[in-house]
C-alpha cells in the first residue's frame, strides 16, 4: 500500500506585507495589526491603489513593512497629509496608521477636523495607553493610576485629567461614517478587528466619509510585563476603560456589519 501525504497551505504571508523583520519589541501587537491590514488589502485586491501614511512614533518605519505606496508625515500630521493625498488622488485608497500619542495628543486637532470635514480616508489607530517610542511617558490614553516614566506615582486624574476615548468623541461628528474600537488581545478579538478594518476600507470605497478603527494593543517593554501578561493586562485593565464596540456605523453599511 502506498501512502500519499497531502500538504495543504493554511496560512502564508500576505502579499501586501513585506518579507522583512520589523523593529517592534517582542510581544508588541503592532505586528498583528500590520498583518490584518495587509490581509484585508489582499482580500479586497486594493494593494495597487492603496497609499499609506506613517507619522512619527513606533509606526515611523511602517513604509518598510507594507508592500504598497507609502508617505511619511510629521508627528501628528498624518490626517492632514492623507487629506491632501486623497483630494489629489480621489481614486486611491488612503489610510493612516497612528499611535495614541501621535493621534490623540500632538495630532488631536488634525484628527478631529479630518473627521468633522468628512474626509474620505481610513485611520488605523493603535492604542497602547503609553508613548512607546520616546520612553514610556504618559499619553492621553494612559489609564487612571497607571504608572509611566512621566507619572511615576500613577496618573492622577485631578492633576492630569482623564483618559480620552477617541471613538466615542469622533462618533459625534457628522462627517464620520464608521468609527469602532476593537482589541488584539486574543484570537476572537483579532478576527473581529480584521472584519472592522475591512469595513473601514469599505466605508472609504463607498464614499461614506471618515472611518477609524481603534485597536487596543500591547506594549510589554514600557508596561514592564511579559508578552503574555500584557495581553492579560489589556483584557483586565484596558477593556473596562475602553470597551470594544461600534460607535458610528453609516446606514449604507448596516447590511455588512459583523
Amino acid at each position: 500500500m502506498v501512502t500519499v501525504e497531502m500538504n495543504q497551505i493554511v496560512y502564508q504571508r500576505p502579499e501586501s506585507l513585506a518579507d522583512m523583520p520589523t523593529h517592534y519589541c517582542p510581544g508588541c501587537t503592532h505586528g498583528v495589526a500590520h498583518r490584518l491590514v495587509a490581509e484585508v488589502m489582499d482580500e479586497m485586491q486594493i494593494r495597487e491603489k492603496t497609499i499609506g501614511v506613517a507619522p512619527v512614533g513606533c509606526s515611523v518605519f511602517a513604509y518598510n513593512y507594507f508592500d504598497c505606496d507609502f508617505v511619511e508625515a510629521a508627528h501628528g500630521r498624518a490626517p492632514a497629509m492623507a487629506t491632501g493625498v486623497k483630494r489629489v488622488l480621489p481614486d486611491r485608497v488612503v489610510f493612516t496608521y497612528q499611535g495614541d500619542g501621535d493621534l490623540a495628543s500632538i495630532g488631536m486637532g488634525e484628527i478631529v477636523h479630518a473627521a468633522a470635514r468628512g474626509e474620505n480616508i481610513t485611520v488605523i489607530f493603535i492604542n497602547n495607553a503609553i508613548y512607546g517610542m520616546t520612553g514610556g511617558q504618559m499619553a492621553p490614553t494612559t489609564l487612571p493610576g497607571m504608572k509611566t516614566t512621566s507619572s511615576p506615582s500613577g496618573r492622577d486624574v485631578e492633576q492630569m485629567g482623564f483618559p480620552i476615548r477617541m471613538p466615542e468623541m469622533l462618533a459625534t461628528l457628522d462627517g464620520a461614517g464608521y468609527v469602532v474600537r476593537r482589541s488584539l488581545h486574543d484570537p476572537k478579538n483579532i478576527r473581529m478587528a480584521k472584519k472592522a478594518i475591512r469595513l473601514a476600507f469599505e466605508t472609504q470605497l463607498r464614499g461614506l466619509g471618515f472611518s477609524l478603527v481603534e485597536l487596543l494593543s500591547s506594549c510589554p517593554t514600557n508596561w514592564g510585563l511579559t508578552p503574555v501578561e500584557s495581553l492579560r493586562w489589556i483584557e483586565e485593565h484596558m477593556l473596562p476603560v475602553y470597551p470594544v464596540g461600534d460607535y458610528k456605523v453609516a446606514q449604507a453599511l448596516a447590511g455588512l456589519r459583523v
